[in-house]
C-alpha cells in the first residue's frame, strides 16, 4: 500500500493530454480493455505513431505502456469502463476536450478535483493508503496562500507535504504548516529518523535513494499545478507560488468547498462524477444505447485527431483552405470529407488549444524567445484581427508590430518571458530611443504610434512606474500585461469581441492591465 500522495506519469506534463485522449479515441474507445491484448499493443503502437509515446524496445510486448496512459486518463477523470460492457467511454469533461473546448479549463477543474480516495487511488496495483482523504492540489494551493508559507520546494513537497497532509482539518494544516517551517529551519534533520521504513517506495524500502521517489512524485505535482495557470515556479529558486493575478481566483475557488465525490469503490458511478465538465451538472447518459461503430465514425476521428494535434502547436480560429488540406494529407481522406467534418466539428476554430503552449512560452526565458514572439503576433492577428509583422530580428527593433487601418493607428509589443519582469534601465532606454523613438527605422507606414507593451509571465512591484516613466519621456502611451491577461482575452474575444479601438483604450492605460480591467 501506498503511504503518500501518489500520481501515475507516464508524462510529468500535461500537455499531452488532448493528442492522448485523441489517439485512444481513435484506437480503443468502445472497445473492451481489461485482458485485450491485441488491443493494449493495437494502442500502444498507435501512441508510439502519434509522437506522443517514445518508441522503444518493449520487453513484455503485452501492451504495458497503453495500459499506463489509459490509468493516467483514468486518474483525471477523462475516461472510464462501461460496467456492464467492459468498453472504455469518455466522461463529460473527455468529450469537452474531444470537441475542441480549451483544455486548461477543463483540466484545471479536473485537477482541483483529484481526491483521495478516488476509483483510482483505490484500484489494484495503485492502493493508496485510507488515510488519506483530501483534495491535493486544494491543499497545496491554501498552504501557498498561507503568510507563513507564501511558497514550496520541490523539496518540501516531497519530504513533508505528500506525506503528512491526509486530511483537510484545520488540525492538520496547522500540523502541515509546522512541519514546514520546521523543515526550512533544519532541513533533513526535522524529518522522521524511520523516513524510509515509513514511506517505502513501490519496491520496496530503499535507505540509499530514499527521498527519490517522493521527489519525483512532487516534481509532477509542481508541473500538474502550474498546468491550471494558477501558480508557477520561479526562475531564481524553481519554488512554486500563486502567480500574482491570480490570488483573487484562487480565494474564490478555496472560498467554496464541494463535498468529496462520493463511492470510490464504484468505478463507473465514481468516474461519471468526477468527469463532469463546465457545462454539466449530472451524467445520465443511457451508454447502452450507443451507436454502432462506423466506418464513417472512424474517420471522423481520425480527423479530429489530426486537427487536435495542429490545434496545439498553433492558434486556429477558423477552418481554413490550407488546415483542410493539411489535415486531409495527414488521414489519407478526400478533402471534401475533411473540410465538411471540420466545418461541422469545429465552425470557430480551437484557439484555446493552443494556449496552453502559448502560457509556457511566456515562462521559458531567452532560449525560446522568438517562439513567444511569433505566437503573440500570430495571436493578434488570428484573433484580434490586426495586420501584425514579427520584427524582433531586425536590429534595435521592438518584437512585434501591430496596425490597425481601421481604427488608425500601430503599437509595438515588446515579449518578455520571465515570471517576474521589470524594466532595466538599459530596456527603458532601448523603448525610450530605439523602438518609440526609432519607429521609422523599422517601419516605413503613416499609422501613427497609439501604445507600447510588455508581454511577460509576470512583472515586477515597480512596472506601473516603470511605465509611468517611459510616458513621461516619450509622450507615448504604454501597458505591461501578463500572459494570464491576454489569455483571458482571448477567452472573452470568444464570447464578445474586442474592437480595435477598445485594445487601444486598453493597452494605453499607462500601467500594468489587470484582470479586471479587461471587460469588453
Amino acid at each position: 500500500m501506498i503511504n503518500y500522495w501518489w500520481v501515475t506519469r507516464p508524462k510529468r506534463r500535461l500537455n499531452a493530454v488532448p493528442e492522448i485522449l485523441a489517439t485512444i479515441a481513435d484506437t480503443a474507445l468502445n472497445a473492451e480493455w481489461q485482458a485485450q491484448r491485441d488491443t493494449h499493443l493495437l494502442l500502444e503502437n498507435a501512441l508510439e505513431t502519434a509522437g506522443v509515446k517514445r518508441k522503444g524496445e518493449r520487453r513484455d510486448q503485452t501492451g504495458g505502456g497503453a495500459r499506463t496512459y489509459i490509468a493516467w486518463l483514468k486518474s483525471l477523470g477523462l475516461i472510464f469502463e462501461q460496467e456492464n460492457t467492459k468498453k472504455l467511454k469518455l466522461t463529460f469533461a473527455g468529450e469537452a476536450i474531444m470537441a475542441g473546448e480549451p483544455p486548461v479549463p477543463i483540466l484545471k477543474e479536473q485537477i482541483l478535483k483529484y481526491q483521495f480516495p478516488s476509483s483510482f487511488s483505490l484500484s489494484r496495483g495503485v492502493e493508496v493508503s485510507e488515510r488519506f482523504k483530501i483534495r491535493p492540489f486544494r491543499f497545496l494551493l491554501l498552504l501557498l496562500l498561507e503568510p507563513q508559507i507564501e511558497y514550496l520546494t520541490q523539496e518540501e513537497i516531497g519530504k513533508v507535504v505528500i506525506v503528512e497532509a491526509e486530511n483537510e482539518t484545520d488540525r492538520c494544516y496547522i500540523q502541515v504548516v509546522s512541519r514546514i517551517l520546521a523543515y526550512r529551519q533544519f532541513g533533513d534533520a526535522s524529518l522522521s529518523e524511520n523516513f524510509a521504513y515509513k514511506y517505502p517506495t513501490s519496491k520496496g524500502v530503499n535507505t540509499d535513494n530514499k527521498y527519490g521517489n517522493l521527489l519525483d512524485i512532487a516534481n509532477t505535482i509542481q508541473n500538474w499545478l502550474e498546468y491550471t495557470q494558477l501558480a508557477k515556479r520561479s526562475e531564481d529558486d524553481r519554488a512554486i507560488r500563486i502567480l500574482p493575478d491570480k490570488i483573487d481566483e484562487v480565494k474564490a475557488i478555496l472560498a467554496e468547498t464541494p463535498k468529496f465525490i462520493d463511492r470510490p469503490n464504484e468505478h463507473e458511478y465514481f468516474q461519471r462524477k468526477y468527469g463532469l465538465d463546465p457545462k454539466h451538472k449530472k451524467d445520465t447518459r443511457n451508454l447502452l444505447e450507443t451507436e454502432t461503430i462506423t466506418t464513417k465514425m472512424l474517420v471522423e476521428i481520425k480527423i479530429k485527431q489530426a486537427f487536435i494535434a495542429e490545434s496545439l502547436k498553433k492558434p486556429i480560429s477558423k477552418i481554413t483552405a490550407d488546415l483542410v488540406d493539411k489535415i486531409a494529407e495527414k488521414v489519407g481522406e478526400e478533402v471534401k470529407v475533411v473540410e465538411e467534418t471540420l466545418l461541422k466539428l469545429y465552425p470557430r476554430g480551437a484557439i484555446g488549444s493552443f494556449m496552453t503552449e502559448y502560457f509556457e512560452m511566456a515562462f521559458r526565458g531567452r532560449d525560446n524567445a522568438t517562439e513567444f514572439e511569433k505566437a503573440t503576433a500570430e495571436l493578434f492577428k488570428t484573433v484580434f484581427g490586426f495586420e501584425t509583422r514579427h520584427i524582433g530580428t531586425i536590429d534595435l527593433a521592438p518584437d512585434v508590430l501591430v496596425l490597425s487601418d481601421g481604427e488608425g493607428y500601430c503599437g509595438i509589443i515588446d515579449n518578455k518571458a520571465y515570471s517576474k519582469y521589470t524594466i532595466s534601465n538599459d530596456h527603458h532606454n532601448r523603448m525610450v530611443h530605439n523602438y518609440t523613438g526609432g519607429l521609422k527605422n523599422y517601419y516605413d507606414g503613416k499609422l501613427p504610434l497609439a501604445f507600447f507593451s510588455y508581454i511577460a509571465g509576470g512583472f515586477g512591484k515597480n512596472i506601473d512606474s516603470q511605465i509611468k516613466n517611459i510616458v513621461a519621456e516619450t509622450g507615448v502611451h504604454g501597458s505591461a500585461v501578463t500572459v494570464s491577461a491576454i489569455i483571458s482575452m482571448v477567452e472573452q474575444h470568444n464570447v464578445t469581441k474586442y474592437s480595435h479601438k477598445k485594445i487601444q483604450e486598453l493597452f494605453s492605460m499607462d500601467k500594468q492591465i489587470l484582470l479586471q480591467d479587461l471587460m469588453c
